[in-house]
């Protein structure tokens, strides 16, 4: 775990600047925790997954843990606010539905889980309704918000905060100094907290550094998950490659428009230690210009050499032309998964489902018919009282 802001690039010069944010964000959460602005309950279980900072905490590949865990048991709906996506208002996802309308992380989703449902809506509220209601997606089961702990018009019924092991909060300051969406005391209403972005090897020290650091309250619950590298597959072609087979003498170009490549190019060179990185912004969206300089930069590499590539990032690659053959050819993509560490798995496993077991449709209907009933007989026991007197 990181124990300075050596990694964070603090910028104390915009520490005046981050008063008056945190001022501003202060205020909303506290007419949100007054009932002066409302948020709105769902019959249905909202699992929200979000973070407190700007980007690369792991979101997606936590989200799809939460697809394969439920989506064999219920009816699954993912709703994102489509970041970058060049419509407006609620678009329901079909398997045909162009990448630029509804962004690269949810059609990544709808394209590796076609079973469920994918929607993205600006406004969460309107989207789970329309979800809900819609004659298409009517039998929903559960809704995951994807990015939505700023979204406080929606109380989900568990609260996902992940948190980077890089950028540990606490070592953090609000925005534009640092990169906090919001103060460090709003951690407070999470449920469960995940350590992201693990090492593989992670010490026991580092655990108690972290549960020490957090402060975590009494009702939340604290876990560490690692990244699990998949086979790397061609995004041009059908090759593939196990990343156990990458040889010393390789030489990797890491390309990259994502928030924190970091751990990914450290787990990296622990196959080879040649890796050059090109890096793009987050979402970013690739140009002609992009391609030359890709082109060109692979192009200087000693041979044997590689690209190596995210799931996000092919999204985007797939629709860039002007790359050369020789990169299409050497273009592979390495696909990502969590795994729950400290044998935590399955502790957490059973506790997703049971927060969607106790608040379903079906638990929630009984739950009222039960409270129902209670008055019933409760108001039935009063009028006898009264008839005998």
């Amino acid at each position: 775990m990181k124990n300075d802001t050596t990694d964070l690039k603090i910028r104390r010069w915009l520490l005046p600047l981050s008063w008056l944010y945190g001022l501003g964000v202060t205020l909303r959460n506290k007419l949100f925790d007054m009932d002066v602005l409302h948020t709105q309950r769902f019959p249905i279980p909202v699992i929200s997954v979000g973070n407190l900072t700007v980007g690369g905490t792991g979101k997606t590949p936590h989200v799809e843990y939460l697809v394969r865990l439920l989506s064999p048991h219920y009816k699954v709906a993912v709703l994102s606010r489509g970041y970058k996506r060049k419509s407006k208002g609620y678009v329901l996802a079909t398997s045909d539905t162009p990448m630029h309308e509804i962004g690269d992380e949810p059609w990544q989703i709808k394209q590796k889980f076609p079973d469920i449902y994918v929607a993205v809506d600006k406004v969460r509220t309107h989207g789970i309704t329309r979800l809900m209601n819609d004659e298409e997606t009517k039998d929903v089961e559960v809704v995951l918000l994807d990015d939505a702990y700023q979204h406080r018009y929606v109380t989900p019924t568990a609260n996902i905060l992940l948190v980077d092991c890089h950028r540990m909060i606490p070592y953090d300051k609000l925005l534009p100094a640092g990169s906090l969406r919001e103060p460090k005391e709003s951690m407070g209403r999470a449920n469960i907290v995940i350590v992201t972005k693990c090492p593989q090897d992670i010490k026991p020290l580092d655990f108690r550094v972290a549960q020490k650091l957090l402060r975590l309250r009494p009702y939340q619950k604290l876990y560490f998950s690692t990244m699990r590298y998949k086979t790397m597959h061609q995004l041009f072609g059908e090759e593939e490659k196990a990343i156990g087979d990458l040889r010393e003498n390789v030489n990797v170009m890491l390309l990259t428009g994502i928030a924190s490549p970091g751990q990914m190019q450290e787990d990296l060179e622990q196959y080879t230690k040649h890796i050059t990185p090109l890096s793009f912004p987050d979402h970013h969206y690739f140009t002609a210009d992009d391609a030359e300089l890709i082109n060109r930069t692979f192009s200087q590499q000693p041979h044997p050499r590689l690209i190596i590539t995210t799931e996000k990032d092919a999204t985007r690659l797939s629709e860039l032309g002007n790359l050369s053959e020789e990169v299409r050819q050497s273009l592979f993509v390495l696909p990502i998964e969590i795994n729950i560490l400290r044998d935590e798995q399955e502790n957490f496993n059973e506790k997703i489902k049971g927060y969607v077991l106790k608040n379903s449709r079906n638990s929630v209907l009984a739950a009222n018919q039960n409270e129902r009933k209670a008055h019933h007989g409760h108001h039935l026991r009063n009028r006898s009282g009264q008839i005998g007197r």
